[in-house]
């Protein structure tokens, strides 16, 4: 069987789904997951809940704890990465001081400053991290799902021997599947895709159900949501809600239908998080605000507790599935099959009119050898044109965190669409407050 490690194995929300998904697939009975943190009463509080989740329902894994990465990783089979490096407190700042210049940001994880931030502490950590697996366990497949996401597959398939077996994953598409299947009252398997693009960013191309083309069928949709006539998450009022209204616009304008949430799609544009559009309230979306998330996740500590108490059982969560790839993956690699989903991997050729190693998503497989993308072709131009600079912006970033080089980071900013309302000077001033407001998580800049 194999041996799983999770690195950010505290999380309130990240730790009990992954311990749910993997606990739940047969396959991987008799397996060893191992939960590492650097926060000891988290990790405690999530191990606790794993226990419980092992006795109740008397399955068949061993399940540890740890807060020395170099001990987890030892003959490790599979490697899972969800970290955020100074937690929720960090990332109020990355909200809130492009804020005072006019910059509103949905998320706040991918692009923008906000992006760029969260990339610049990250990137030492994750480095490391890499490192430490390619020394302990070079052969493990890494499954990365830490924002910014392409900018850290990036950095973590640079850094390994392997490259071919560190994979990023996200769950946007799934979302946006789902919405597309019910609309069309079709069940989700049956719809085929084309889909490419980078991290929050990819774009449906072609869609079929049971052999029918859905493309004209997706047309009236758009011109449906944006009408009124239809509404897609329809009295959803927190941030996470999807209303459609952004992504039908573009496929209007690019003829492509971006596959993330709105939320996560406004923040690679300059036109869409403005005063004119209500600072995105037009299309629907709503800021999600870190005062949001802190109570997303004292909500989710409140729920571990209530389930260790035994004041909430544990049957319901445990009958539910995230969809999450991991478990799905890890099952393939246990008997020996193949896995296929959407995936971040390097360029090589999938997307032909795209750079060469970039990290790009497309579908792809993963079986005991490595992950191997499956072909796509060519995207329309106005995409490849979007999606181009942002490529440019993650190698920027990607260079200027592992060299400390303020004026490369400067150079991310001034190329990123959220920022272009902003001149030279001001840009360089919200930098410097950005950098310095984060010193103790940048040791790779020198404060000026």
């Amino acid at each position: 069987m194999l041996k799983l490690v999770l690195i950010g194995g505290g999380s309130f929300s990240w730790g009990p789904t992954f311990l749910r998904d993997i606990f739940t697939t047969p396959e991987l009975s008799g397996s060893t997951i191992v939960l590492e943190d650097i926060n000891p009463a988290n990790l405690d509080l999530v191990h606790r809940l794993g226990q419980k989740m092992l006795a109740d329902f008397h399955l068949d894994f061993q399940l540890e704890k740890t807060t020395s990465l170099n001990d987890g990783l030892r003959d490790a089979d599979i490697v899972v990465l969800s970290i955020t490096t100074g937690g929720l407190e960090v990332m109020r700042r990355d909200i809130e001081i492009p804020a005072k210049y006019g910059i509103r940001q949905s998320v706040g994880d991918t692009v923008g400053p906000g992006g760029l931030a969260r990339a610049l502490r990250n990137i030492p950590v994750v480095t490391a991290i890499a490192h430490q697996v390619d020394e302990i366990c070079p052969q493990a497949l890494f499954l990365n799902y830490t924002n910014p996401m392409s900018v850290l597959t990036r950095l973590i398939a640079m850094q390994r021997s392997v490259p071919d077996r560190t994979v990023g994953l996200c769950h946007e598409l799934h979302g946006v599947r789902k919405k597309l299947a019910d609309h069309f009252k079709v069940d989700a398997g049956q719809l085929e895709m084309k889909v490419a693009g980078i991290n929050h960013l990819i774009w449906i191309t072609a869609l079929c159900a049971a052999g029918r083309d859905l493309w004209p069928d997706l047309q009236k949709l758009a011109a449906d949501v944006l009408s009124g006539a239809v509404e897609m998450d329809a009295g959803d009022i927190t941030p996470f809600a999807d209303h459609f209204k952004l992504k039908c616009r573009l496929l209007q304008l690019y003829g492509a239908l971006p596959a993330a949430g709105d939320r996560h799609v406004a923040e690679f544009f300059p036109n869409f998080l403005t005063e004119g559009t209500n600072r995105g309230e037009n299309y629907g979306i709503a800021l999600t605000s870190v005062d949001f998330r802190e109570g997303l996740a004292m909500f989710e500590k409140t729920m571990i507790e209530a389930s260790l108490s035994g004041s909430m059982p544990l049957e319901d969560f445990m009958k539910e599935n995230s969809g999450e790839a991991a478990a799905p993956i890890a099952a393939a690699l246990a008997t020996g099959g193949q896995y296929t989903g959407i995936m971040n991997l390097p360029n090589a050729g999938q997307i032909t009119n795209l750079p060469g190693n970039a990290i790009v998503e497309t579908f792809g497989t993963i079986d005991a050898s490595s992950a191997h993308a499956l072909p796509f072709g060519t995207l329309p131009p106005g995409v490849q044109t979007i999606l181009e600079r942002h490529i440019r912006n993650q190698e920027m970033t990607v260079t200027a965190a592992l060299r400390g080089d303020r004026s490369l980071a400067l150079q991310a900013l001034l190329n990123d669409p959220l920022c272009s309302r902003l001149d030279v000077d001001t840009t360089a001033t919200m930098l410097n407050e950005l950098l310095e407001a984060e010193k103790g998580l940048l040791p790779q800049f020198r404060t000026e």
